[in-house]
């Protein structure tokens, strides 16, 4: 007889990427390896060296890639790929590996501190910036 395979439970996820202002796409500096180079390099149809020249930086210490930023109306800056009026990933299917793991579970952080502070500043519209 044949063992069947238990129904998987599904995962509920206690934030909503849609619902924040993208508090993961300004850290300083986002890593990138060669597969993350090579998918951006597909998505835009272009070499992997110029998608590595054109999309990245490298970190402080200089031993990494990292995604390039630029200004950002509601954070210092973001990533180069934010949407700033949707505040959305233009890449999203072509992402880094990073980006698509985060946050690594079924809560955010950051979501759990903006549903904070909304609620105790009474706007469902506030952002802190800190």
């Amino acid at each position: 007889m044949k063992k069947s395979k238990p129904f998987p439970v599904p995962v509920r996820l206690g934030y909503s990427c849609r619902k924040c202002p993208a508090y993961c796409c300004t850290y300083e500096e986002i890593p990138v390896k060669a597969r993350d180079i090579a998918r951006l390099a597909r998505h835009f149809g272009i070499e992997p060296a110029q998608a590595e020249a054109r999309f990245t930086r490298l970190d402080e210490k200089g031993e990494a890639r990292v995604l390039r930023h630029r200004k950002d109306e509601v954070f210092k800056t973001a990533c180069m790929f934010l949407d700033r009026e949707s505040r959305q990933c233009t890449v999203y299917e072509s992402r880094p590996a990073i980006c698509g793991d985060f946050p690594g579970g079924t809560r955010c952080g950051y979501y759990d501190f903006l549903k904070f502070e909304r609620k105790h500043q009474e706007d469902p519209e506030f952002i802190a910036l800190t």
